[in-house]
């Protein structure tokens, strides 16, 4: 059989081969919309797309002043391998696995949750003001601020799912809108009665010690197993509960699963709800925890940030719980630049957009693909 296939192999090699090599500008090329792609060449096609976009950040930052030598040492060395700075990127990733985990919930809906920095006021606002009126006992204020961030946090987001499922309102123009009405409502806030009465300055008294979270040992703080238990029951829901499987069913396609039987607008609402609860968490672990106070700049930078994990992490929770340590990493190591070389911190939201973009352009290559025209075909 092989010695009756290989003439006919050489012969077609040898017609190739004799063929008038066809120009380069002439050459014709057909997109074509893949079918499906293997996972492993996806991993691939957004690592390229991720270097790409480090590599681009690499040279502003270099153009900027930052010696070339010194990137290495700022973003992985000092930043992983020194103890204290390590413990920053831990504290700054807890707020920010949340708002990622938070994205990822609401996108596996079909929701566009853009009011995640909203959220995040009112659960902050939520639990200063248990703080505030004194509310239950010493023992019990750190617990009773986490619930009504919770309340505050999913009352936020009820408003705009409510209106996109009974109104059909566009949740991307509601919930951005909201997000500004919480903002004035902070500020109204912070210059009104909430403000200071020993400096007049505009952020509010500072918590006492028992409405603080407190560090745990070696200098964790407490923000940081709240964090990781949250995120585990995150991933349980979506992973491994009834809900999370009904979740992919409306993820995959809402009008399939509405007919199979699966209650879409129930769990639509559900999730969002939790999504909110979620940004309301992350604004009382950056009010309790960071800055022991409500301020009028906390939430900012977190919304942004939140978004960013969840579309890198293409609503993967496990890998939303990586990129949001990494972005960790990026926020310590930029701070660490405005020190030492006056970088701006609008640079680390710059290589932020840079990334994004990248990542955003990989997903075209993962859906396309561009097939040469033989000869005069079509």
């Amino acid at each position: 059989m092989n010695e009756q296939v290989r003439p006919v192999m050489l012969e077609q090699a040898a017609q190739a081969a004799s063929r008038p090599k066809q120009p380069l500008l002439s050459r014709r090329y057909a997109l074509e919309v893949r079918q499906q792609l293997a996972w492993h060449w996806q991993a691939v096609i957004i690592g390229l797309a991720l270097l790409l976009g480090l590599g681009i950040s690499a040279a502003i930052l270099v153009a900027a002043g930052v010696p070339a030598g010194e990137l290495l040492n700022e973003f992985v060395i000092m930043t992983v391998f020194d103890v204290q700075s390590l413990t920053a990127v831990l504290f700054q990733a807890s707020p920010m696995i949340l708002v990622g985990l938070a994205g990822c919930m609401a996108f596996r809906a079909k929701f566009w949750n853009l009011g995640l920095e909203g959220q995040m006021i009112w659960g902050a606002i939520g639990a200063t003001a248990i703080s505030l009126f004194e509310v239950g006992p010493p023992v019990l204020r750190l617990p009773l601020m986490l619930a009504s961030a919770i309340f505050c946090g999913l009352l936020w987001a009820l408003a705009p799912v409510l209106l996109k499922l009974r109104l059909k309102v566009n949740e991307i123009i509601s919930t951005l809108m909201l997000n500004y009405l919480a903002l004035n409502f902070l500020l109204h806030l912070l210059y009104g009665s909430w403000k200071d009465p020993k400096s007049s300055f505009p952020y509010s008294p500072q918590f006492q010690s028992f409405e603080r979270l407190p560090e745990l040992f070696d200098g964790i703080s407490a923000a940081v197993p709240l964090a990781v238990v949250v995120a585990l029951l995150a991933l349980w829901f979506l992973g491994i509960s009834r809900a999370g499987l009904y979740l992919r069913f409306v993820d995959a396609n809402p009008r399939v699963a509405s007919a199979v039987g699966v209650p879409v607008q129930k769990m639509i609402i559900a999730t969002v709800l939790i999504s909110g609860a979620m940004a309301g968490i992350a604004g009382f672990l950056v009010t309790a925890g960071q800055e022991g106070r409500l301020t009028q700049s906390f939430y900012q930078g977190y919304g942004f940030s939140g978004i960013l994990i969840a579309f890198l992490a293409r609503n993967n929770p496990v890998a939303a719980l990586v990129v949001a340590l990494l972005m960790a990493m990026l926020f310590v190591a930029g701070r660490s630049l405005q020190v030492f070389y006056q970088i701006p911190f609008s640079m680390v939201q710059l290589i932020q957009a840079i990334l994004v973009i990248c990542v955003a352009s990989s997903d075209f290559f993962i859906r396309h693909r561009i097939r040469r025209v033989q000869g005069g075909e079509s």
